[in-house]
This record gives structure tokens, C-alpha cells and sequence, in this order.
């Protein structure tokens, strides 16, 4: 089945994701991990979008983002993800495929669970069990919001300054979060492997197959 075209709208908010293929490890050392991060600051200068979170997990990635220009950020995605599967490729000697098919996004609302989205992709390193405390994953934007670490890859979530008066008392809100089970329910949903517009369709055919009449039914609908 050939791929759908990539529709991201300019100025819309997305969960985007990427996994190694086949779930394999694509970060192995710290090294990897920060090359990563430097990527993402210099490519992110040429093709400019709001980044307010982010994860990086062993084998695949997390960003919450707001596009400026749908096109230009699917451009930016391309060349961060090539450039890191060639320094893999010349480091670990890797062979095929090295991403699960393209990046996949989700839009997401701008509305009060923004920020619970945001809080809950930088909790993935607990529930994996890799870490006891978010604040030990050094490889998020969580220490952005709950201890006040300088981060230049974040654009400060919209909904951050409305937890308290002061650096103080945000940060110590944002620790204390908790997030509603909608917004964990919204993301035990994703389907790895396809993009979203994909998915999608699928569930549209799904809810019509159920609404169809079965034979009986036609039966008793003839005159």
C-alpha cells in the first residue's frame, strides 16, 4: 500500500514521534543522545517551529510542537533523522532499514490538557521503569519546567505561566501535576507503524462496517 502524503498544517500543534525499527535501540551511549540534541538545535534554526517538550527514550523520541509552516517542519524532520541514522551507520555499522517508517504525528488541542501532554511524554523514562523520578532522565525538557534548567530548545508552554506567580511556585506545581486519565487514555490510542491520517480513515471505515445492516436486517427492511 503506497504511503499517504504528509498533510501537517502550518501554525497546529502535533505529538510527534519516531521509533527504531523493529523497537530497536537507537540512542546507546549519552554521546548518541546529545548528538541528537545538537541536531535538533541546528536544524531547528534553518527550519524554525515551537518545541515546548520533548523525550528521548532508547528507542524512540517524543517531541510536542507547534508548527510555523506544516511543509517546512516535515522538511526539518527529514533532515534530523537522516543525519542521525548516518552517524549511527558510521558508528555501529548498521545495515537497513534504521526508523519505523516515517515520523507520526497526532494533533493535538490547544486546550487545559496542553500542558498535562506536555508533563506526560516527559514521564515516559518512569513508566518504562528506566528511572524512579523524571528529574533523573537527562534527556527531556522536564527539568526545564520543575527546576528552572536553561534549555535553547524550548519554547516555554503557553499554559506554564498560569501555574504560579513565581519561577518558585511553578516549578513546584508542574512537579506536583498530575495527569488526567483522558490525556493517558489519548495516548494509549497511537498505532506505531502508520501515519495518523491513516489511522484515521481506518476508524472512519470501522464506525461504518459497524453501522452497515446485517443481512437479517435487510430482510426485514424489503417490502
Amino acid at each position: 500500500m503506497p504511503r499517504l502524503p504528509r498533510h501537517l498544517l502550518s501554525q497546529s500543534f502535533y505529538h510527534i514521534m519516531t521509533r527504531g525499527n523493529n523497537k530497536n535501540v537507537v540512542f546507546k551511549t549519552a554521546a548518541d543522545f546529545d548528538y541528537y540534541l545538537e541536531l535538533i538545535s541546528r536544524y531547528k534554526e534553518q527550519h524554525p517551529f515551537d518545541l515546548y517538550h520533548y523525550c528521548l527514550m532508547p528507542n524512540h523520541t517524543h517531541f510536542l510542537i507547534k508548527t510555523r509552516n506544516g511543509a517546512d517542519f516535515s522538511i526539518f524532520m527529514k533532515k534530523l533523522n537522516l543525519a542521525y541514522f548516518h552517524h549511527f551507520k558510521k558508528f555501529y555499522g548498521w545495515v537497513g532499514h534504521f526508523w519505523q517508517d516515517r515520523f507520526k504525528s497526532q494533533a493535538v488541542g490547544k486546550d487545559n490538557y496542553f500542558v498535562q501532554c506536555g508533563k506526560y511524554i516527559e514521564l515516559n523514562p518512569v513508566r518504562k521503569g528506566l528511572i524512579y523520578k523524571p528529574e533523573e532522565w537527562q534527556y527531556s525538557s522536564y527539568k526545564y519546567y520543575a527546576e528552572g534548567r536553561s534549555d535553547d530548545l524550548i519554547t516555554a508552554d503557553f499554559l506554564y505561566e498560569d501555574l504560579g506567580g513565581n519561577s518558585q511556585g511553578r516549578q513546584k506545581k508542574y512537579s506536583d501535576l498530575l495527569i488526567d486519565d483522558i490525556v493517558g487514555e489519548s495516548y494509549r490510542k497511537m498505532v506505531w507503524g502508520s501515519d495518523h491520517q491513516r489511522y484515521n480513515e481506518r476508524q472512519k471505515v470501522n464506525r461504518i462496517e459497524r453501522k452497515k445492516p446485517n443481512e437479517q436486517e435487510k430482510k426485514r427492511t424489503v417490502p
